[in-house]
């Protein structure tokens, strides 16, 4: 029986090295088929799953330890995609300013792209992706953050924020509800009730399944995402449907985004696109709005210095005005140490790790050689903790984004960069900054028990963050 076991262990193992070598053989093993042109080094796992669940269990580890064993370039295989990890800021910086250009398109996870929708502005490229991001941009204009937008975000948080005083609440469950349900009520004009909560028990399912290998088998969160998507562009259609069968105007986006193209300055786009959009507004609003507010009130509780200054800020505005009325754009434009508030949090709690790109061609970076068809993960998770670009990376310290123009530094790339450069960066900081208002002017609070934070894949309280509220 000793035998028999130490037999399949060898086994075992001998089997487990040759498909290990196996999927290095595959990839080249380094080497491309033709010159001396050299892949970056690294590894690439195993077969199909390379190194994902390495990838998703370790995080920022799996990145570090890579970086001091190979460099700032290296190959891997994560998300059922072979990548290089770029850690280089600079090479970074170049890659987003030079765009489609260098054969460098939009290259996220198959599974990302399958829920998301084909249409998603953050994977298509050349003339639809000008066409998609215009009409965001429509959406998104300076003059709508005026005129609509902020006075309805306003209206939202008075109505979500009351009723706290003398509860104890969880924040991450708060903003999450408060990011979906400002994002309907913004895009169609939909408040709380059974659809509201149809559509965000499916966006909660879909967005676990963004990250995940795309395997389509009953039980994994690749199928479950995938359903989820399925009801929402059921209910979205039957929305658009309703929305034209009755003939009435309506102040929002998908309003907006039905008459799009009928005055002849842009390109009317397809239901198709019109549900693809909808959805991406959705989910990225949803994850980085609902994430930075809970952040920004968790540091906030830790620094009360910095609390103290946000409040003053606040308390000036609300000077002469009544509680329930609006704050206006010029307002929200003056809120310059809420701004550094919000940029800090996205600096230390790092709401996005990095972009990815697809490579059209084979691409040359630093000697080394991307075969067509690889991902290029700009990983600019390390840009944030640079001691260089931010002294003293680790401490909460908003004063730093007053100090000097850091959003015009060449290696800011908290919102993506170049003609990627994230469409709503400023209505997600108007949508912030207005919780905030509200929040620091109307409460005080303290945190409760003891609550851990998950910075990897995604930013996370796996038990909630849960707060005791006072009137202010």
């Amino acid at each position: 029986m000793a035998l028999l076991l130490l037999a399949l262990v060898v086994v075992g193992v001998v089997a487990s090295s040759l498909l290990l070598r196996w999927n290095e053989v595959r990839y080249g093993n380094g080497r491309r088929k033709h010159g001396d042109a050299c892949l970056p080094p690294g590894t690439m796992g195993w077969p199909l799953f390379g190194e994902t669940t390495e990838f998703l269990k370790q995080g920022p580890s799996f990145m570090k330890q890579r970086r001091l064993r190979y460099g700032r370039l290296f190959r891997t295989h994560i998300l059922g995609c072979p990548t290089v990890v770029c850690m280089d800021p600079e090479l970074n910086r170049r890659m987003l300013l030079q765009g489609e250009a260098g054969g460098r398109v939009p290259g996220y996870p198959q599974s990302m792209l399958d829920i998301l929708g084909r249409n998603n502005i953050a994977a298509v490229h050349g003339p639809l992706h000008r066409v998609m991001r215009g009409a965001m941009l429509g959406l998104v204009r300076p003059a709508a953050l005026r005129q609509s937008l902020l006075p309805k975000m306003d209206a939202f948080m008075r109505h979500h924020l009351a009723g706290w005083a003398g509860t104890v609440v969880d924040v991450q469950a708060k903003t999450k509800e408060m990011a979906l349900l400002s994002a309907l009520r913004q895009i169609a004009g939909i408040t709380a009730g059974p659809l509201s909560d149809a559509l965000q028990t499916e966006l909660y399912t879909l967005v676990l399944g963004t990250i995940s290998l795309p395997i389509n088998l009953p039980g994994t969160s690749y199928y479950q995402g995938f359903q989820a998507r399925t009801k929402l562009v059921s209910m979205l259609e039957q929305m658009i449907a309703e929305r034209r069968s009755s003939g009435e105007a309506h102040d929002d986006m998908l309003d907006a985004l039905l008459r799009s193209g009928d005055d002849g300055t842009r390109e009317k786009i397809s239901d198709e696109q019109i549900i693809d959009l909808l959805i991406a507004l959705i989910y990225s609003g949803y994850e980085t709005m609902s994430t930075t507010s809970m952040m920004a009130v968790k540091y906030l509780s830790e620094h009360p210095r910095a609390l103290q200054e946000l409040r003053r800020e606040h308390l000036d505005i609300r000077k002469g005005k009544l509680p329930e009325e609006a704050i206006g754009y010029d307002d929200f434009k003056s809120m310059s140490f809420t701004r550094a508030v919000i940029f800090e949090t996205l600096r230390l709690a790092t709401v996005v790790n990095g972009l990815l790109r697809k490579t059209t061609q084979d691409v040359e970076m630093n000697g080394y050689v991307i075969p067509k068809g690889w991902r290029i993960y700009v990983y600019t998770r390390e840009i944030n903790y640079d001691p260089f670009m931010y002294p003293d990376p680790m401490t909460f310290n908003p004063w730093r984004w007053l100090e000097k123009n850091m959003e015009s530094h060449p290696h800011f790339m908290l919102f993506g960069g170049g003609s990627r450069m994230c469409p709503g960066k400023e209505v997600g900081t108007a949508e912030i900054a207005t919780f905030l208002h509200r929040f620091v002017t109307q409460y005080r609070w303290e945190e409760e028990g003891k609550n851990t934070i998950l910075k990897f894949p995604r930013v996370e309280a796996p038990n909630g963050l849960h707060i005791r509220v006072q009137d202010y």
